[in-house]
């Protein structure tokens, strides 16, 4: 790899650019630009080489000619893209008062667009003597330029061949929410770049094939994957930060995603290394330090061209930084007091994340940098949406209180720039704060955690779940209609990252997370899995018939419910996790996707695929607004019935485990251009059979069966139906079934 350029020996430091945040080419230089309003100095450091202990080249700013407000910029001849440089902020370091600068740390841009892949060592960033009674309240000496990942200067062209987001709307998409890294590495994988962004790129036949519409991908903003953690008592091997909720970088794509010689960088090397490579250098050493940043580009480039969305996890709620003992890497060397919530003892942080600390989410300085961000992951990288982790927080103010109108989520909200891409919001915190159904800000969707329990009570047999389960299947009209949102709004799952896989649902009544190093305390308890009489995979026959059922009962209600479906990534071939609902730390076999699966439930992702298809084939499970139960078009049919077992209006108090729904695909019913076929569905989760009655269909039409999720393969899913049923009266659903029939011209 050739030195990154740096400028003449002697030169002038231009004035730059304050309208210009972070690093900016320009023809002859680069422009510079850092926010401080409490900082009295400011120091551009300049490196050759991203493990470079020292910086060749340190440029003091002018508070004078190199200030405008609080932005500190200048513009550096004679250096360009590839360009490796820190800040250093001098200022007061009084924690009592929130104001911890040390000119000893060197810095991270807010604003880099990329970060050096290296050997990192972030523990050395404390910015105070860790042996000292009061820790944060010393003053560490020692630079830390050699352990501290260096901002690249990036040059944003790229070849896009034509592309743009595809933008699909959110009735018309199914979300597969899934890990860059896990998704190939595992065994069975069969691409040549394991574990990287290109490895999603050569396992788009089989998105094609499985048919969904958009990938999730858990946190690919730059973070540390070997920041100090425990090691599994089990094997002994170092656990790693494997999620990625600890965002070091907010507009810099994962460094060691990018894949380099043979293998993914240093993360992919360490990861879950025994005890005595646990330090080892990392593999991406002599790589351009903007490959990553290509490769994911290409990335987005070929699964659009594909077809298929790309949606982000975004962590804006909190950052590496940790509380007042944590590293100080960028924001609380810059200017704590502004960008994070402080409590009355100002040494102190809020700490509505369960992480350590709570940025100041809509403080303006904080607010334009996530506002920025989004646009420049929009507009440059070209993707579709972002999920927002505990999305809630974006709604607090600085003292921690909930607002009622936050500015950061309806700035998100009305941007125009992002005014067709999907934003999500996980609508809740870690300090108590619980949105769901009354996130603020108009348009966003929501992750539907009500969707999710009682969908699994209803399938585990919870008594009286039948009235919750038609709440759920037809768009969460409770949480959504009144603020006139619409039921795509709800994002529907039954499982996601953080939590049992579908496998392990119906295979574990409690959590295994012995592995993480916590004595199994960590990870939720309230899973409402099932066993079904034996804990893990060995059980009898039965019992393993019966848990395949299962996990098409929740497939089926899931792609068939009204709403937006995601499917957690591999539940569809019954990826397993070992009983692990809380794999965060856990970068190896347990998280990564064994493909082997693919072929052991065969009939498992065929029943998948062919779910997904029969959805995006009928706008009947489209809807673009909720039910009403009337039949607007004067067709005899309401545009939902509900019937009891025995064909009778259900009375709601009493109903149980059992239910059943006729749907009116009318054109009318749907607001679309053409007519749909009808449909009954019929649900039974008791541990009995039962005989339902099947109601004439009002136009004479036959019902045929779609399918019937207690027929082994490939007879529990015929895609339109083949015949008309024999019997047009009732029809026999086994105990934990779900059966679906079509009438149609």
């Amino acid at each position: 790899m050739k030195p990154a350029p740096l400028p003449p020996d002697a030169f002038e430091v231009g004035r730059g650019n304050p309208l210009a945040p972070g690093a900016v080419p320009t023809p002859g230089g680069v422009d510079f630009s850092v926010f401080s309003r409490h900082a009295t100095g400011m120091i551009l450091c300049l490196y050759r080489h991203g493990s470079d202990a020292a910086p060749a080249q340190e440029i003091r700013l002018d508070p004078v000619r190199n200030r405008t407000g609080d932005i500190w910029h200048c513009r550096v001849p004679g250096i360009g893209p590839g360009a490796l440089y820190l800040w250093r902020a001098e200022g007061p370091f009084r924690p009592k008062e929130g104001l911890r600068f040390n000119p000893n740390r060197v810095l991270i841009d807010p604003y880099a667009k990329a970060l050096a892949d290296g050997d990192w060592d972030l523990a050395a960033a404390r910015a105070y003597l860790p042996d000292s009674p009061d820790a944060d309240l010393s003053f560490a000496t020692e630079r830390n330029d050699a352990g501290m990942p260096k901002c690249v200067v990036i040059d944003d062209a790229f070849d896009w061949r034509g592309d743009t987001p595809l933008n699909y709307p959110l009735k018309d998409c199914v979300i597969y929410e899934t890990h860059v890294r896990g998704l190939s590495r595992g065994p069975g994988a069969r691409v040549e770049h394991p574990g990287s962004y290109r490895g999603v790129v050569e396992t788009i036949p089989y998105f094609k094939r499985l048919g969904v519409t958009s990938l999730e991908f858990l946190p690919v903003q730059e973070f540390d994957a070997r920041e100090p953690f425990r090691r599994n008592p089990l094997s002994g091997r170092a656990l790693s930060n494997y999620w990625g909720y600890s965002t070091l970088a907010f507009f810099a794509p994962k460094a060691s995603y990018a894949h380099v010689d043979g293998v993914v960088g240093r993360d992919a090397k360490n990861a879950e290394a025994p005890a005595d490579r646990a330090g080892a250098p990392g593999a991406a050493d002599g790589a351009p330090h903007d490959l990553h940043v290509r490769e994911f580009k290409t990335m987005v480039r070929e699964l659009h061209a594909a077809g298929i969305e790309v949606i982000l996890d975004v962590v804006f709620n909190h950052s590496a930084e940790g509380n007042e003992l944590g590293p100080t890497l960028s924001f609380r060397g810059l200017d704590n007091s502004i960008y994070y919530m402080l409590e009355s003892d100002r040494r102190r942080y809020k700490n509505y994340s369960g992480c350590g600390n709570t940025l100041n989410c809509n403080h303006p300085v904080t607010r334009t940098l996530i506002q920025e961000c989004l646009r420049y992951w929009v507009v440059q990288m070209h993707v579709d949406g972002f999920r927002f982790d505990l999305g809630s927080i974006l709604g607090r103010d600085a003292s921690g209180e909930l607002l009622e109108n936050p500015p950061v989520i309806e700035s998100i909200a009305e941007d125009p720039l992002l005014r067709d891409t999907k934003i999500i919001a996980e609508a809740w915190d870690a300090g108590g704060a619980y949105q769901v159904g009354a996130f603020p800000g108009g348009r966003w969707a929501e992750w539907n955690d009500r969707y999710r329990d009682d969908v699994r009570r209803f399938w585990r047999g919870d008594p009286h779940g039948a009235i919750h389960l038609a709440t759920r299947i037809t768009g969460s009209s409770d949480l959504y209609l009144r603020d006139g949102r619409k039921p795509f709004h709800s994002i529907n799952f039954v499982t996601a990252h953080d939590g049992f896989t579908l496998n392990d649902l119906v295979t574990y009544s409690t959590k295994h997370n012995e592995a993480n190093g916590e004595g199994n305390g960590d990870g939720s308890n309230a899973n409402i899995s099932m066993n079904f009489g034996v804990e893990g995979p060995d059980a009898p026959l039965e019992t393993l018939e019966l848990r395949n059922r299962q996990v098409k009962n929740f497939l089926a209600t899931l792609l068939l419910s009204t709403g937006t479906p995601m499917l957690l990534g591999g539940d569809e071939f019954r990826r397993s996790q070992g009983g692990n609902n809380n794999a965060y730390c856990q970068d190896n076999e347990t998280s990564w996707y064994d493909w082997s699966l693919v072929e052991t439930h065969a009939d498992i992702l065929r029943f998948a695929s062919e779910l997904v298809r029969f959805r995006l084939r009928h706008p009947a499970f489209r809807r673009h607004e909720f039910f009403t139960g009337e039949d607007s078009d004067s067709n005899d049919m309401p545009d939902i019935t509900w019937f009891d077992e025995r064909g009778a209006t259900p009375d709601w108090a009493a109903l149980d485990r059992r239910i059943a729904a006729r749907i009116d695909g009318s054109r009318t019913e749907l607001s679309s251009s053409a007519d749909d076929a009808d449909f009954f569905l019929m649900f039974n989760a008791s541990d009995e059979s039962a005989a339902f009655t099947v109601p004439r269909h009002p136009r004479g039409r036959a019902w045929r069966l779609v399918m019937d999720t207690a027929l082994p393969s490939p007879s529990d899913f015929v895609s339109e139906g083949e015949a008309p049923l024999k019997y047009q009266t009732s029809y026999a659903l086994a105990p934990r079934s779900m059966v679906v029939l079509l009438a149609g011209d």
